[in-house]
């Protein structure tokens, strides 16, 4: 993630992991005789709506009491929470990528490549009536659900479209695939070939592209 989360929001994620759903009476026990933390059910109240508003957690549902009261809601992880655990899924790119780039020949591997980021400009459904300019609105939705962080502002000769994250920003670094594999996705969802104006492998604030209107 690209903060530091607090060290009871952590818990309680770890909780619900464990848990699948809880309720805040249930994350309030589970704090008190796992964590050895007292805390008030306003107080884990408090760290779930944070929680919330990060999209990390939600409560969709209602628990029915067996005795009588007002039903209690169920919090659960979103798939963004996701983030917040370990995987190996950059060792596994890098480690495929190394593997394409060895045994196929430049021009094979640039062809996948092109397939993969053809496949993902699908996904992005963007209309091809479009102008550049509604495109780039479209594109940009599509790259921030994707972790880009990215924008666009006008400029004399076109747009220049901005990705402040790199969602594989350690793979990069080692490899060069994955910024081709980019620009092929932004030309691919924008019909305009982009050249590269800002690089964050080479130290910049972020990747920027210029896209031209002609």
């Amino acid at each position: 993630m690209p903060y530091e989360m607090q060290d009871t929001r952590r818990k309680i994620i770890d909780i619900l992991r464990e848990n699948n759903q809880a309720t805040v009476d249930t994350i309030v026990n589970y704090l008190a005789d796992n964590y050895d933390q007292e805390l008030t059910a306003v107080t884990v109240r408090h760290h779930l709506n944070i929680l919330q508003e990060d999209n990390l957690v939600r409560s969709d549902t209602l628990k029915h009491r067996t005795s009588p009261g007002r039903p209690q809601r169920l919090y659960e992880l979103t798939s963004q929470a996701e983030e917040h655990f370990p995987s190996n899924y950059q060792h596994l790119v890098a480690s495929l990528l190394r593997e394409l780039r060895a045994t196929l020949p430049e021009e094979q591997s640039n062809v996948i490549l092109e397939g993969a980021a053809l496949t993902m400009a699908h996904e992005a459904q963007i209309p091809k009536h479009m102008d550049l300019g509604e495109r780039l609105t479209y594109a940009v939705r599509y790259l921030n659900e994707h972790g880009y962080d990215a924008d666009y502002e006008p400029v004399d000769d076109g747009y220049l479209l901005h990705t402040r994250n790199c969602p594989y920003h350690s793979l990069a670094k080692g490899e060069d695939g994955l910024c081709q594999l980019d620009m092929r996705l932004i030309a691919a969802m924008l019909g305009a070939i982009p050249r590269m104006t800002a690089h964050m492998a080479q130290g910049d604030n972020a990747c920027s592209y210029l896209i031209p209107t002609e």
